[in-house]
């Protein structure tokens, strides 16, 4: 490889380190072509990237941040990966996570989310928690069911007293 094929390489990990919300080093060794070629769809899917890297050049690219340094270049023996996520972690993880239950030769090294250093542990812990999209839903329905419970006991007192039900709305007829 030449000096600057890797220096381009070290300037690639860092644009894409400091891109990325969260990075996972993974250990992929005994994987085959297509489970990697799923891997990757997945976590395309998932906003985020795997990146196989040499070691010596992740180390060199790591240098300058001692976060990034103690989470994930302490972890780069063998054959590794990078996987950066640019937008939720938490998808990555589980996403990482669920894989790894299917093909055993996928291992979760370590990782780092927003400047803090996550071991296996930590990262298995951050691969149950719901996503945004499930966070979401449940804010909308906490947010809904006291309208929902107020509109009930109003229509309840209502047919108590002799009042009709409030019937649905029917929609307006369209021109």
């Amino acid at each position: 490889m030449l000096r600057s094929e890797k220096d381009a390489d070290i300037k690639l990990i860092t644009e894409k380190i400091g891109q990325a919300k969260g990075a996972f080093v993974v250990d992929f060794k005994g994987m085959k072509v297509e489970q990697v070629t799923n891997l990757r769809k997945k976590l395309h899917a998932a906003e985020s990237e795997m990146k196989v890297v040499r070691n010596t050049l992740a180390k060199r690219a790591f240098a300058g941040n001692e976060v990034q340094t103690k989470a994930l270049a302490e972890h780069l023996t063998g054959t590794n990966a990078i996987v950066f996520a640019f937008n939720e972690v938490v998808g990555v993880a589980k996403t990482l996570a669920e894989f790894g239950k299917d093909v055993e030769a996928l291992k979760i090294k370590s990782g780092m989310m927003e400047g803090e250093a996550l071991d296996s542990n930590k990262i298995k812990f951050l691969a149950t928690l719901p996503g945004k999209d499930q966070l979401r839903a449940q804010l909308l329905m906490l947010m809904k069911e006291p309208s929902a419970r107020l509109a009930r006991v109003l229509n309840e007192y209502a047919t108590k007293n002799g009042a009709p039900a409030a019937a649905p709305a029917e929609e307006a007829p369209q021109a």
